[in-house]
C-alpha cells in the first residue's frame, strides 16, 4: 500500500517499482533473521518500524521516472477522496465476511490455526490487493498495479508486525522457522528478479506464480 501511495502520487513506472523493490536494501530479506532471535519483542518491533520509516523516506526522496501510465478522466480531489473511501470500505468488508466464513467452515473439519493463517486468511486479508492491481492492470497502469502488492508485502512486514510487536510480544513458531519463512524469502526474491529482468509479467509468468502457490498450499497442509 505505501509504495502504491508513491507511485501513485508521484506517477513512476516499472522500472521505478523495480528499483523500490530491489534496494536499498529488501525489507524482506532484512527482517526475517529478527524471527530467528525468538519471540518479536518490542525492541524487535520498534527496529520495524523504522526500517518502514527509513524504507518510506529512501523511496520518496529516491528519483522517480518522469511521465505517468494510462489514461484516467480527471475529477474533483473530493470526488477522488469520496470514491476511495467507499471502495476501502467495501473491500474490507467483504474480505473479512469471506475470511470469517472460510475459517468457520475450516474449523468445523478439523483444519489447523496455522493453515488457516496461511492460506485462508491471508488470501482473504489480500482480496483489496487482487481487485486494486486487476483494475489497474486492465486500465494499463502497471506502476499501481506492481506498487499495490510490493507495497502491501512491505508494509505488512514493517508495518503491522512492527506495531503488532510494539503492543505485545509474538512468539514464533517452529514450523514458520523451518518451511514458511524460507518460502516467503524465496517468492519475494523470484519477485525481484521479474521485475528486474523483465520488460512485463505475461500470463505464462502468472500461471507459473499461481501453480507454485499451490504447491506450497499443498506442502503447507501436509
Amino acid at each position: 500500500m505505501v509504495t502504491l501511495w508513491h507511485a501513485a502520487l508521484r506517477g513512476q513506472g516499472p522500472a521505478r517499482l523495480a528499483r523500490c523493490t530491489a534496494g536499498p536494501r529488501s525489507p524482506w530479506v532484512d527482517a526475517p533473521p529478527l524471527f530467528w532471535t525468538g519471540p518479536l519483542g518490542r525492541a524487535a518491533g520498534l527496529l520495524l518500524v523504522l526500517a518502514l520509516v527509513a524504507y518510506l523516506t529512501w523511496a520518496w526522496l529516491a528519483p522517480g521516472d518522469a511521465g505517468a501510465e494510462g489514461e484516467t478522466a480527471s475529477r474533483p480531489l473530493w470526488q477522488s477522496l469520496i470514491w476511495v473511501g467507499f471502495g476501502l470500505v467495501a473491500l474490507m468488508l467483504g474480505a473479512r465476511w469471506l475470511v470469517d466464513g472460510a475459517v468457520s467452515i475450516a474449523r468445523t473439519h478439523g483444519v489447523s490455526e496455522a493453515f488457516i493463517g496461511l492460506t485462508i486468511v491471508a488470501v482473504g486479508t489480500s482480496l483489496p490487493e487482487l481487485a486494486t492491481s486487476m483494475m489497474a492492470a486492465l486500465r494499463r497502469q502497471s506502476a499501481i498495479a506492481i506498487g499495490n502488492i510490493v507495497g502491501s508485502n512491505i508494509f505488512n512486514v514493517l508495518g503491522i508486525l512492527g506495531v503488532t510487536a510494539l503492543i505485545a510480544p509474538i512468539p514464533v513458531a517452529a514450523r514458520f522457522l523451518s518451511f514458511d519463512l524460507p518460502v516467503m524469502i524465496g517468492a519475494s526474491l523470484v519477485l525481484t528478479a521479474l521485475l528486474l529482468l523483465r520488460p512485463d509479467i505475461g500470463r505464462i509468468a502468472g500461471v507459473a506464480l499461481l501453480l507454485t502457490y499451490a504447491v506450497y498450499v499443498r506442502a503447507a497442509q501436509g
